[in-house]
Protein backbone atom coordinates (compact mmCIF):
# COMPACT_ATOMS: atom_id res chain seq x y z
CA UNK A 1 0.00 0.00 0.00
CA UNK A 2 1.69 3.51 -1.27
CA UNK A 3 0.78 6.48 1.25
CA UNK A 4 -0.19 9.39 -0.61
CA UNK A 5 0.07 13.05 1.25
CA UNK A 6 -0.52 16.78 0.49
CA UNK A 7 0.77 19.96 1.44
CA UNK A 8 -0.70 23.05 0.54
CA UNK A 9 1.63 26.22 0.67
CA UNK A 10 2.09 29.54 -0.44
CA UNK A 11 5.86 28.81 -1.01
CA UNK A 12 7.67 29.01 -3.77
CA UNK A 13 10.76 26.07 -3.83
CA UNK A 14 11.75 22.97 -4.83
CA UNK A 15 9.25 20.15 -3.80
CA UNK A 16 12.47 18.61 -2.34
CA UNK A 17 13.53 21.74 -0.49
CA UNK A 18 9.92 22.03 1.03
CA UNK A 19 10.23 17.95 2.34
CA UNK A 20 13.62 19.06 3.43
CA UNK A 21 11.46 21.70 5.46
CA UNK A 22 8.55 19.50 6.40
CA UNK A 23 11.36 16.92 8.17
CA UNK A 24 12.72 19.20 10.07
CA UNK A 25 10.08 20.63 11.62
CA UNK A 26 9.13 16.78 12.97
CA UNK A 27 12.66 16.26 13.54
CA UNK A 28 12.11 19.10 16.09
CA UNK A 29 9.21 17.70 17.22
CA UNK A 30 10.40 14.29 17.70
CA UNK A 31 13.76 15.36 19.50
CA UNK A 32 12.08 17.85 21.99
CA UNK A 33 8.29 17.97 22.19
CA UNK A 34 7.81 14.84 21.69
CA UNK A 35 10.48 13.93 24.77
CA UNK A 36 9.82 16.69 26.86
CA UNK A 37 5.78 15.24 27.21
CA UNK A 38 6.85 11.73 27.34
CA UNK A 39 10.05 11.13 29.07
CA UNK A 40 9.73 13.98 31.67
CA UNK A 41 5.88 14.62 32.06
CA UNK A 42 5.27 18.12 30.84
CA UNK A 43 1.90 18.69 29.78
CA UNK A 44 0.77 16.14 32.92
CA UNK A 45 2.94 18.32 35.03
CA UNK A 46 0.38 20.40 38.04
CA UNK A 47 2.19 23.15 37.31
CA UNK A 48 1.68 23.55 33.56
CA UNK A 49 -0.75 26.34 34.01
CA UNK A 50 0.93 28.31 36.49
CA UNK A 51 3.09 30.56 36.45
CA UNK A 52 6.34 28.19 37.69
CA UNK A 53 5.73 26.69 34.16
CA UNK A 54 8.03 28.70 32.57
CA UNK A 55 10.70 27.73 34.99
CA UNK A 56 10.16 24.19 35.30
CA UNK A 57 10.19 24.07 31.25
CA UNK A 58 13.47 25.84 31.78
CA UNK A 59 15.38 23.42 34.00
CA UNK A 60 13.84 20.42 31.38
CA UNK A 61 15.45 22.13 29.12
CA UNK A 62 18.70 22.30 30.62
CA UNK A 63 18.47 18.68 31.83
CA UNK A 64 17.78 17.56 28.68
CA UNK A 65 20.49 19.50 26.76
CA UNK A 66 23.02 17.95 29.83
CA UNK A 67 22.17 14.27 29.14
CA UNK A 68 22.54 14.71 25.60
CA UNK A 69 25.78 16.39 25.72
CA UNK A 70 26.94 13.37 28.23
CA UNK A 71 26.20 11.03 25.68
CA UNK A 72 22.63 10.15 26.28
CA UNK A 73 20.43 9.40 23.16
CA UNK A 74 17.70 8.45 25.52
CA UNK A 75 16.34 10.61 27.87
CA UNK A 76 14.96 7.88 29.69
CA UNK A 77 17.93 6.18 29.85
CA UNK A 78 20.00 8.72 31.06
CA UNK A 79 17.45 9.37 34.00
CA UNK A 80 17.55 6.07 34.92
CA UNK A 81 20.99 5.35 35.31
CA UNK A 82 21.80 9.02 36.93
CA UNK A 83 18.58 8.97 39.64
CA UNK A 84 20.89 8.04 42.13
CA UNK A 85 24.06 9.20 41.10
CA UNK A 86 24.49 12.36 42.18
CA UNK A 87 28.70 12.93 41.44
CA UNK A 88 27.25 11.89 37.89
CA UNK A 89 24.42 14.36 37.67
CA UNK A 90 26.63 16.89 39.11
CA UNK A 91 29.74 15.40 36.77
CA UNK A 92 27.34 16.12 33.71
CA UNK A 93 27.04 19.84 34.84
CA UNK A 94 30.69 19.96 34.76
CA UNK A 95 30.87 20.30 38.87
CA UNK A 96 33.19 17.98 40.72
CA UNK A 97 32.58 17.17 44.43
CA UNK A 98 36.74 16.23 44.80
CA UNK A 99 38.85 19.13 46.00
CA UNK A 100 41.59 20.42 44.54
CA UNK A 101 45.09 19.02 44.97
CA UNK A 102 47.65 22.08 45.24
Amino acid sequence: MQRTSRCDTSLRTAPEALLRLIRQRWIIENEWHWARDTQLGEDAHRYANRTGAPVFSFLRTVVMNLLRRGGYRSIRQGLRELAYDIKGMLALGGVSLEPNAP
